[in-house]
C-alpha cells in the first residue's frame, strides 16, 4: 500500500506542470484556432487554403511526431543555417507544440459554431449598419462560443491527457515523474496507476463541468 501512495505521489508532483503547459496551450489554441477558422471560412482561395492545409497537416500527424519535430528538428535545422539555437526550457517547446496542434482541432469546432448560426443574424445586423467585422465580434462569434463550449471543454480535457507524450522531449510532467521513479525503484505497477490516478482527478471533474454546461445550454435554448 505504501508504494501505491508513493505512486500516487510523485505523480501528484509532476500536476503543476502538467497545468501550465496545458493553460498556456489553451490559450494559444482558441487565439490560433479562431484566426485560422476564420481564415477558412474566407471567399479568398489566397486565405482559405492555407488555413486548410494547416489544420489538415496538424490533425493528419501525431502530436508525439509534432513534438519531435519541434524540440529536436527545428534546432539542427536552424544550425545547418548558421543560426545558433536550443531550447532552454523543454517546458516552453511544450506550451508552443501543444498549442499549435490543439489550434488546429479548435479551428473545426469553432468553424462549425460559425456556420451553425443562422445566416439571418448576419443579415440583421448589417441592415442595423453593423460592418462585417463588427456583426462577428458582437454577434455572431458570442453565439458561437455559446454553441461550442461543451465541445471546446472535450477538447480541454483531452489536452490534458495529451501532454503525457512531453516526456519524450524531457519536460518532467506527471507521466514523466512516474517513468523516472519507476526506472529507480523498479515499481512500475504502482509508479503507472499512481500516474492513472493523478489524470483522472484532472479529468473527471473537467468531464463533469462540460456535462454540466451541456445541461445549462440545453436549458437556455428551451427557455
Amino acid at each position: 500500500m505504501e508504494n501505491y501512495l508513493m505512486g500516487i505521489k510523485v505523480a501528484y508532483s509532476g500536476i503543476w506542470v502538467t497545468l501550465q503547459i496545458t493553460i498556456v496551450a489553451v490559450i494559444i489554441g482558441v487565439t490560433l484556432g479562431l484566426i485560422i477558422a476564420l481564415c477558412k471560412l474566407s471567399r479568398h482561395k489566397l486565405i482559405r487554403v492555407p488555413a486548410i492545409l494547416y489544420i489538415e497537416l496538424l490533425r493528419g500527424t501525431p502530436l508525439l511526431v509534432q513534438a519531435l519535430i519541434l524540440y529536436y528538428g527545428l534546432p539542427m535545422l536552424l544550425q545547418s543555417k548558421g543560426i545558433m539555437f536550443r531550447w532552454d526550457y523543454p517546458i516552453v517547446a511544450g506550451m508552443i507544440v501543444c498549442g499549435i496542434n490543439s489550434s488546429a482541432y479548435v479551428a473545426e469546432i469553432i468553424r462549425s459554431g460559425l456556420q451553425a448560426i443562422d445566416k439571418g443574424q448576419m443579415e440583421a445586423s448589417r441592415s442595423l449598419g453593423m460592418t462585417h467585422f463588427q456583426a462577428m465580434k458582437l454577434v455572431i462569434i458570442p453565439q458561437a462560443f455559446k454553441v461550442i463550449l461543451p465541445a471546446l471543454g472535450n477538447e480541454f480535457v483531452s489536452l490534458i491527457k495529451e501532454t503525457a507524450v512531453l516526456s519524450v522531449i524531457t519536460i518532467t510532467e506527471i507521466t514523466r515523474k512516474s517513468t523516472l521513479w519507476s526506472s529507480v525503484t523498479f515499481q512500475s505497477w504502482p509508479a503507472y496507476l499512481g500516474t492513472a490516478f493523478v489524470y483522472l482527478s484532472l479529468t473527471i471533474p473537467l468531464s463533469r463541468v462540460v456535462v454540466y454546461l451541456e445541461r445549462r445550454m440545453a436549458q437556455s435554448d428551451r427557455s
